[in-house]
């Protein structure tokens, strides 16, 4: 029984529709939307009204109804439960009455739905009551969430009674918008809060970058978030060129200049926290593209414990750091979190009775004891002269941003061979990379061998949230996959590892429908010795460099990826991309 057959009994569907409505949802069956969806859909198509289906399933389930557009329901409720979910499980918090949090629930016979209510109601300690809604009640419910999507529209309502004229009139108006920098965003202009508006439910949902592009039709505005691009907010076209404009006045940018990129920064208070956003312009066919990286100096600086280094790979750093000269490299493209292993490696040095600087193309995060330099190739300013420079300081640790060509690898290597501690980053695909690399960059062998004291590549793999978690029984091409993994790896350093009966795979939780929140890095790493600096003096390609680090035991970054995943740190998936 459904209220389909409330409704026959009640004769609100006469017996001869009835079996064209069967017929229909029989052809519906297989549909993504499901089952009651189509049958709201049904009936709405046949002549019923909402409130007689609302009626009918107030019964069924022997739940109350809310009809939306007649009841008034408080914005402030929909803080309770995230966007993401309420959209995942088709629920709305309602409003907070009488010491309960109101639910509307489009299918009351979701058991997932509420058991993600049921968690959202013990993490905010109110009891819940269910209301049924309908479809069209619950999308017009989620459009008044008080989320990036809900701040941005007045505010667009606002500017769009502005944009009357001319884009050059567009870009002038917000030209003479004031600029509070390292103030919060709280002027009146509209253009003003939509920018802030998205600056903020950036930084605040912790993403790394914010993408503005022009795409011909719309605005489009994404988030990276653990790596991922996701589309958060369509804006129209024509507000383009006064966003734009704004975020140049804030980076001191040149308005009048769009046919060059452009670079630069600023400051500003969201939150009672300093947030930096680092600001790149591109020129691109419909307009300029704006691209700002988040920088939160207040969250401090990662422990070298907290970026996913095993006991091992800790242990051989920790090493390597304690020596009074040497250099270590990571390497790895760009976004796998290089800087963050450099910042954490620092961290962990004496920098009160050692000298410590650094040259960075940009300083991202403020490290106390560390005299850290900004090079700026445009005035002449890079990495190698600022190494020429620095070593004129009386230095014990230098750290530089990326050893980029052949003068600066020669001159990092002579610091490191003079009695100073050097940290850089290089583009290689793996550790045994590194060594060819260098070479290839015109450093003579024999200058690697005395210096190199570690090689380290990365990559950054997304975690699994907290409950989130379904096994894959380590069966069938997930056993080949993970055989063929430690094919190579000698049997005395396999025994070591653990393999598990099951791996697992990214599942919806209560709040956080994909089931993935955060990112750790997975490595490896080549420890300089003398079987190395034997190889690096009479054949250093990267195969024979690989052979001899993987019989002496050195795990690769997949299958660092694998034990992070046998241990529920990571989903397969993830651990299989590499």
């Amino acid at each position: 029984m459904s209220y389909l057959d409330i409704l026959v009994k009640k004769n609100i569907i006469r017996p001869d529709r009835l079996k064209a409505i069967k017929k229909k949802l029989y052809l519906l069956d297989n549909s993504s939307a499901g089952g009651q969806a189509n049958l709201d859909e049904v009936l709405l198509e046949n002549g019923l009204s909402q409130e007689e289906i609302l009626k009918a399933k107030e019964e069924y389930f022997n739940l109350p109804s809310k009809n939306l557009s007649a009841d008034s329901f408080s914005n402030e409720a929909l803080k309770y439960a995230p966007e993401k979910s309420a959209r995942h499980y088709r629920f709305v918090p309602l409003a907070v009455a009488d010491g309960f949090l109101e639910v509307g629930m489009v299918n009351p016979e979701d058991i997932e739905a509420r058991d993600a209510i049921q968690f959202i109601s013990s993490k905010i300690k109110l009891p819940f009551k269910l209301f049924i809604i309908s479809k069209k009640d619950f999308e017009m419910a989620l459009e008044g969430y008080k989320g990036l999507r809900g701040e941005v529209s007045q505010a667009l309502t606002e500017l769009e009674l502005e944009l009357t004229e001319e884009e050059a009139k567009i870009s002038q108006a917000a030209a003479n918008v004031k600029v509070r920098q390292n103030a919060n965003f709280v002027e009146d202009a509209p253009v003003t809060k939509i920018v802030a508006t998205i600056l903020r439910y950036a930084s605040e949902g912790d993403a790394s970058d914010v993408h503005i592009e022009h795409t011909g039709e719309k605005i489009r505005v994404r988030f990276r978030i653990d790596g991922v691009l996701d589309t958060r907010l369509i804006l129209p076209t024509k507000v383009h060129s006064a966003v734009v404009a704004r975020i140049k006045i804030l980076s001191r940018m040149r308005l009048d200049e769009k046919r060059k990129p452009q670079d630069g920064r600023f400051s500003a208070r969201i939150e009672e926290r300093k947030v930096d956003f680092r600001v790149s312009t591109f020129p691109a066919y419909y307009g300029e593209k704006v691209v700002m990286r988040i920088l939160e100096p207040e969250k401090g600086i990662t422990h070298l414990e907290e970026t996913g280094l095993s006991e091992k790979n800790l242990e051989m750093i920790r090493k390597a750091i304690k020596k009074l000269h040497g250099m270590i490299l990571v390497s790895g493209p760009t976004g796998s979190g290089k800087t963050t292993t450099l910042y954490s490696i620092l961290n962990e040095i004496d920098r009160v009775s050692k000298n410590v600087l650094s040259l960075e193309d940009p300083v991202e995060l403020n490290i106390e004891g560390v005299s850290q330099s900004q090079v700026r190739p445009e005035i002449g300013y890079t990495f190698a002269t600022g190494l020429r420079t620095i070593l004129r300081q009386d230095p014990d640790v230098i750290m530089v941003g990326e050893i980029r060509d052949q003068e600066t690898a020669g001159l990092a290597i002579q610091a490191a061979l003079t009695g100073h501690l050097v940290f850089s980053t290089i583009h290689t695909n793996d550790a045994a990379g590194v060594i060819p690399r260098l070479i290839e960059m015109g450093v003579d062998p024999y200058l690697i061998a005395p210096t190199l004291s570690l090689a380290i590549a990365q990559r950054l793999a997304r975690k699994l949230s907290a409950g989130s978690g379904k096994a894959i029984p380590v069966q069938g091409s997930v056993r080949m996959m993970i055989e063929k993994s430690f094919k190579t790896l000698p049997e005395k350093f396999k025994k070591d590892i653990v393999f598990p009966e099951n791996v697992y795979e990214a599942t919806p939780t209560s709040d956080n429908p994909q089931g993935l929140k955060g990112r750790t890095g997975v490595f490896e790493i080549i420890e300089m010795d003398s079987d190395i600096e034997e190889i690096i003096l009479t054949n250093p390609v990267t195969a024979k460099i690989e052979e001899i680090v993987r019989a002496k035991g050195m795990l690769t970054m997949k299958e660092d990826a694998l034990i992070k995943a046998f241990n529920k740190i990571i989903p397969f998936e993830e651990a299989n991309k590499l």
